[in-house]
């Protein structure tokens, strides 16, 4: 193990002396002098030390809290996690092609992928696993369930089920085999003329599924294009050129990226003819948008090509190159920022000028700088983009996010999924007010326990009153407010009642029917789908909007 680590030290030393070469040579001395000191203590930890320690543990941990110094998007990835990293960057792995999750300490099946062996065979949202290949698997991590799912193509496994409303298991036979995630979950007419695409993630093929989506929308009538970036969180750099280029002329530049070392400097133009020059886009944004969305929605912005609406973008402008370490580990690094053709960097958070508690700052104001789009309106950089149309985000109390973060939701989804036949439609579902009253009794009945902002603001308090000496003058009406939020906390369940429907009801519809089922059902009443179908029905308007003021 130690011969292992000398290594690793030597390895990390030599690749240090070759940055060192380009810095001053006192820096290239506090380099080796601190790795000195790091190979010299860890050996004597490891050597003195009153109980045995684990060399890579220590190890690991060092490197991770060297990098918590950084940015959170540079990370170190050991040998053990490279499938998980491929598969989130490329989105193909061999399997039955299933996304599962621990929901409420059961392993549980949260996304079949339409197409793919657990749908076909019929698997369900909400299933949970027993076992698989005879191994039992309750109370197993989602690693350890997900490695046995996986295996070489054309492979046989055996996956044992409990559905709800069933009351014998099930068994399912599965062949695995290549799975390729789509990127784009939904595409279709949302109104006569007004195709809607919703693109979830930036594999390799996210530009040419986009491409294919805009063509075959075309060919069902669609003369206007709303594409939903919600809460994409980004991924390839260069699909999201070629999503750009399906609208776009060709030689034009998207996005261009700068950062310390000269040859990482480059300019991505669009290299293709596009698609469609012409047909009215509003692209959709929210506070989960970020990277790859962000140089989509912004390059299209900045050539007046697109309108956003939504919300104001996550604001990550920073750019990742994965780098091959010894033992087979990779070092995920920011190594650049990227510009958007107006020149403006849309990074929200400065990591650089970290505050003497570690947290980061914001931009400030003071700071940000005007650009111009191609038509001339005015836009700005340091903060991620600003929508053209805003429109205010939805806002949850406590009880909601409890409910929906800890499972409750989506379990008691599965529960009425297992007592209910599908129906033939989600366009029409409703949840009626009797079965939203047993879902609060069964709520009642699962003994939530949680705290709101307001508990913790009422504990500071009475902390305060303590301590500053006046809690035996407050103590009566402090207890008092304390019963009054417990009051209102156990009332939360009608005060929320018109969230918590839509909620229930998009997750039914998602255990019906998957992201299809989810769509349909909360598209009419979409506040974002709605004002894009708006602005985009009036091409006046359209048009002012495009243009500088």
């Amino acid at each position: 193990m130690m011969r292992k680590l000398k290594l690793v030290g030597a390895v990390l030393v030599m690749a240090l002396m070759v940055l060192a070469f380009q810095v001053p040579g006192e820096k290239y001395f506090d380099i080796a002098k601190s790795l000195d000191i790091f190979a010299t203590l860890f050996k004597e930890v490891n050597a003195y030390y009153v109980d045995d320690v684990s060399p890579k543990k220590l190890i690991d941990n060092s490197i991770h809290g060297m990098l918590d110094q950084l940015d959170p998007y540079t990370d170190y990835i050991p040998e053990e996690d490279l499938e998980a990293f491929s598969i989130q960057t490329t989105g193909q792995y061999a399997g039955v092609g299933a996304l599962i999750g621990i929901v409420n300490k059961k392993t549980v099946i949260t996304n079949p992928y339409v197409g793919f062996p657990a749908e076909r065979a019929g698997l369900h949202v909400g299933d949970e696993i027993i076992s698989v290949d005879g191994k039992n698997v309750q109370g197993k991590s989602t690693s350890e369930v997900s490695s046995l799912l996986k295996g070489k193509p054309k492979t046989e496994v055996e996956v044992e089920i409990k559905r709800a409303g069933q009351k014998e298991n099930s068994k399912f036979k599965l062949i695995r085999e290549k799975i390729k995630i789509s990127n784009i979950t939904y595409q279709g007419i949302v109104s006569p003329d007004i195709g809607y695409i919703k693109l979830d993630e930036f594999t390799p093929g996210a530009g040419k599924e986009v491409e294919e989506a805009v063509n075959k929308l075309k060919q069902e009538g669609a003369k206007k294009l709303i594409i939903d970036l919600r809460d994409n969180p980004g991924g390839s750099l260069y699909e999201a050129v070629n999503i750009v280029n399906v609208f776009i002329p060709k030689g034009k530049e998207v996005v261009s990226t700068k950062g310390k070392v000269p040859d990482w400097n480059k300019t991505y133009n669009t290299l293709n003819n596009p698609l469609d020059t012409e047909i009215p886009i509003a692209v959709l944004t929210s506070g989960g948008s970020a990277s790859a969305s962000e140089i989509v929605a912004g390059s299209l912005q900045d050539y007046d090509r697109a309108i956003l609406v939504g919300q104001k973008t996550f604001g990550k402008g920073l750019v990742q190159t994965t780098r091959q370490l010894a033992y087979n580990a990779q070092l995920k690094v920011t190594t650049a920022k990227y510009y958007i053709p107006s020149g403006r960097c849309i990074q929200a958070l400065d990591y650089e000028h970290r505050k003497s508690d570690g947290t980061v700052n914001k931009f400030p104001d003071s700071l940000k700088r005007e650009f111009k789009t191609a038509a001339g309106r005015k836009v700005y950089d340091g903060a991620g983009l600003d929508p053209d149309i805003f429109i205010e985000g939805p806002t949850y109390g406590s009880a909601v996010i409890e409910l929906v973060g800890t499972g409750y939701v989506f379990e008691y989804a599965t529960k009425y999924c297992g007592e209910h036949p599908a129906p033939a439609s989600m366009k029409d579902f409703k949840l009626s007010d009797e079965e939203y009253q047993k879902f609060v009794q069964w709520i009642k009945g699962q003994k939530i326990s949680y705290t709101t902002e307001l508990d913790q603001q009422a504990d500071e308090l009475v902390a305060t009153a303590k301590k500053e000496k006046y809690y035996d003058e407050l103590k009566s009406p402090l207890n008092e407010l304390k019963a009054k939020i417990d009051q209102n906390k156990n009332s939360a369940l009608i005060r929320f009642k018109p969230e918590l429907i839509k909620i229930l009801e998009q997750e039914i519809a998602f255990h019906y029917r998957l992201a299809k089922g989810q769509i349909e059902i909360s598209i009419e009443e979409d506040n974002e789908i709605t004002e894009a179908k708006k602005i985009l029905a009036d091409l006046a308007a359209y048009k002012k909007l495009l243009s500088p003021n």
